[in-house]
């Protein structure tokens, strides 16, 4: 339904006669409900940040704590080509106007650094440029 201001609204009522009374009533209620409630605002949206959650239920990953970051690829591609796919990414941006200025090194300065059309012809996508803090779980929940 398309929104019209009030003032056009009382133009128009004005234009087909209204008695002032009936038009002064009709204009305030109008502008009562076009008020926003203050009671009603909203919080400020939370702010949120992504974690990589590992099951490791034989206990094989050391004690110390791991970064990562989260990407994707295609459904019907192996995981092992993930590598491969930054790799040539970063080439790709290396030999580019800006990759020649301000080269890539290593693969957190890819990801945090190479734009995302370097990755896309790669067929992956990054989803954190800087790098996340990663759990891990023995995949079990306690029993009370």
């Amino acid at each position: 339904m398309p929104k019209i201001d009030v003032s056009k609204v009382a133009e128009i009522l004005k234009k087909n006669e209204i008695s002032p009374a009936v038009l002064r009533r009709v204009i305030e209620e109008m502008n009562l409900a076009v008020q926003p409630d203050s009671a009603e605002e909203k919080p400020p949206p939370l702010k949120k940040q992504f974690v990589i959650l590992v099951s490791d239920p034989d206990g094989k990953l050391p004690k110390h704590d791991f970064v990562g970051w989260v990407l994707q690829i295609p459904e019907n591609e192996s995981v092992a080509t993930t590598q491969d796919r930054i790799f040539r990414s970063s080439y790709d941006f290396n030999i580019s106007k800006k990759g020649r200025l301000m080269p890539v090194k290593t693969v957190g300065e890819a990801l945090e650094a190479v734009p995302a059309k370097f990755f896309k012809e790669a067929e992956l996508w990054v989803k954190t440029k800087t790098p996340v803090l990663m759990l891990k779980t023995d995949n079990e929940i306690p029993k009370e």
